[in-house]
């Protein structure tokens, strides 16, 4: 995965969706479906990205337990989507479950999806895990004991905040994928996420891939908007 940008859809239907693309004929997309997209569409949304020659993040976030996992990522791995996760707090065993399913559904001769898990969300604040979650520790230690509990299940990374990035490249290797979501750049409004960096920081941090959704998808110019992102996270001035 080469420093992707991946741009969240978070769009309720498929006509938004495909009213969205429109601009990006020539465009070869890193895109995110999520819960709100894939739990009113279906794989169908899945089949058109792909048919359109996108790369897809499927972002629903699994955590059950072992056996339920195991059974769903076999189910979503006959997608052959690029990227799938679930969440940390459902344990080693659950997170070994979930590859064990994405290698048991991937034909043979393809390569399995990604995977990935979350450890904090972006819009968690310490207050808030340390009250309602009853972790005692600070958010970085937190999110560094998921992403040594995710390495050593196997898995290919986590979804993290870019303030976080750099302490997890060090603790648990170079190679291990960091996603970050909650990256806007300095003009933008921050809405519900609590843990956002720039697209400059996120970069001098070595981000593995950044998502971003509104500053792209509710632009007046959302091809413009997307190529400004590219210029912004590759660091590159046209």
């Amino acid at each position: 995965m080469n420093s992707p940008l991946i741009i969240a859809l978070d769009f309720a239907t498929k006509n938004e969706v495909e009213q969205f693309l429109k601009p990006f004929s020539e465009e070869q997309l890193f895109v995110k479906v999520g819960m709100e997209l894939y739990f009113q569409e279906g794989p169908s949304i899945i089949h058109l990205l792909k048919e359109s020659g996108h790369h897809i993040f499927l972002d629903l976030k699994l955590h059950d337990i072992p056996n339920t996992v195991y059974g769903a990522m076999k189910g979503l791995a006959r997608l052959n989507c690029d990227l799938v996760n679930v969440h940390a707090a459902g344990g080693k065993r659950m997170m070994q479950a979930a590859l064990e399913g994405l290698e048991a559904g991937t034909s043979a001769g393809q390569k399995r999806p990604a995977c990935i898990a979350v450890t904090q969300l972006t819009s968690t604040s310490q207050e808030q895990m340390n009250e309602e979650q009853m972790i005692p520790v600070s958010l970085e230690e937190s999110v560094l004991h998921y992403a040594s509990l995710t390495k050593e299940a196997g898995l290919d990374g986590v979804v993290c905040s870019a303030w976080e990035a750099t302490s997890i490249r060090e603790k648990v290797g170079q190679e291990f994928l960091t996603v970050c979501p909650g990256i806007r750049l300095e003009s933008d409004q921050v809405g519900d996420q609590k843990r956002v960096a720039t697209p400059e920081f996120a970069r001098n941090a070595g981000v593995g891939a950044i998502v971003v959704g509104r500053s792209i998808t509710r632009s007046d110019d959302p091809l413009h908007s997307y190529k400004k992102w590219m210029e912004e996270w590759k660091g590159v001035r046209q």
